[in-house]
């Protein structure tokens, strides 16, 4: 079931919670909604539902318009932040509510009732707990509960607001893994709102990024993280360390730091490089492409790899900068609070005055990543 948006636009009050805006939603695929508070993302989402009237635009379900269709005759399966399960009813009661509430004429017989219910059990692992109340489970169980009772209904689209955002970080994990399974084994098309950038990059086949109710980027997840459309969506996902300077003769300039950039024809006119930290290598002397003195302000060692903490020397930053290396990198370095390190960048974004659109820059550098052979000559004397 494929879904269209055409010029659509909504007001609460004096706030203008969504510009006029148009999205396509492929029939069968995860489409993530993402952005920062107040973007505009459940608001979307509930027009999709029926749950909100926009004030301007059309709802297209696979080419019908279903405007001013009311929620319950859209087949639409809402999943809810807060699971919004019956307290008094046992889970399989949650599961088989919306279908025994069911106009007579549609309504399934009892046994077809059970059936339905059983099998959403065992789709969603449930089926030792069936006789349980919400409060006897835990807060990734409710959250499957609430899933196999949109689900009952048998809906054309499922729509999910912040389906993981009461969850701790390895429920989450786990819960999207299986979200991504089940999709794929029954290749319905849903639609998710998440804040969450690894939630959206990791679940869905198409990710909008949204910003003071106007769409930023619609695009792949690979497409999205390697080509950003605008400084916000750079600056949304993930960390991202800025250079910002004057860029002359080829090359970007701030101080005492300087990057060439190949190629390029613009000329007296200030621009912002972007480099994502795994873009990024760190050295103990300066490369013939880039001149970026850093000092190292923490080494965190967090999961795979040692994060560091740089700041800049001789030039400024709005934030310090972030990058990784690997644990064998660290250990032949052992680079401490203090240290003097480059920065060498192998991928870069260009933001300047005179392109609307990013350039995008790739360096090849072959001097030696860190070491720290006299600190291991002492430590082995």
């Amino acid at each position: 079931m494929s879904i269209r948006v055409e010029n659509i636009s909504k007001h609460f009050g004096r706030f203008q919670a969504l510009q006029p805006l148009s999205l396509e939603i492929p029939d069968g695929q995860l489409t993530g909604l993402l952005g920062p508070s107040g973007s505009g993302k459940t608001t979307l989402l509930r027009i999709i539902a029926g749950l909100e009237t926009p004030d301007t635009g059309k709802v297209y379900f696979h080419g019908q318009d279903v405007t001013d269709i009311h929620v319950r005759q859209r087949r639409v399966g809402f999943v809810f932040q807060h699971y919004a399960l019956f307290r008094h009813m046992t889970v399989s009661q949650n599961i088989a509510f919306g279908l025994e509430v069911m106009p007579k004429p549609e309504r399934p017989n009892k046994a077809e009732i059970r059936k339905r219910v059983g099998e959403l059990l065992e789709m969603v692992q449930l089926g030792h707990l069936a006789n349980r109340y919400p409060a006897q489970l835990s807060g990734g169980q409710k959250q499957r509960v609430a899933l196999a009772r949109a689900l009952a209904m048998q809906p054309q689209v499922l729509l999910l607001d912040e389906p993981f955002g009461a969850l701790d970080a390895k429920v989450r994990k786990e819960l999207r893994r299986w979200l991504r399974s089940l999709h794929d084994e029954l290749h319905f098309t849903s639609v998710f709102v998440t804040h969450d950038q690894e939630e959206a990059l990791e679940l869905s086949d198409q990710v909008v990024v949204m910003s003071a109710g106007r769409i930023e980027q619609v695009d792949t997840p690979q497409k999205l993280y390697s080509r950003p459309d605008s400084r916000f969506v750079f600056d949304f996902l993930g960390h991202t360390n800025v250079i910002r300077g004057e860029i002359d003769h080829g090359r970007l300039q701030q101080g005492e730091a300087w990057v060439n950039l190949p190629g390029i024809a613009a000329d007296h006119t200030s621009g912002q490089l972007y480099l994502r930290p795994h873009e990024v290598r760190l050295q103990s002397h300066p490369c013939t492409q880039a001149h970026l003195p850093l000092s190292i302000n923490a080494v965190s060692l967090i999961g795979a790899e040692v994060r560091l903490e740089l700041q800049p020397q001789g030039w400024h930053s709005d934030e310090p900068w972030e990058i990784g290396i690997s644990h064998s990198t660290y250990n032949a370095w052992q680079p401490m609070r203090g240290d003097t390190c480059y920065a060498v960048p192998e991928v870069g974004h260009l933001f300047s005055e005179q392109d609307k659109e990013p350039l995008t820059f790739h360096w090849q550098n072959d001097l030696p990543a860190p070491q720290r052979t006299t600190r291991m000559a002492s430590a082995m004397a």
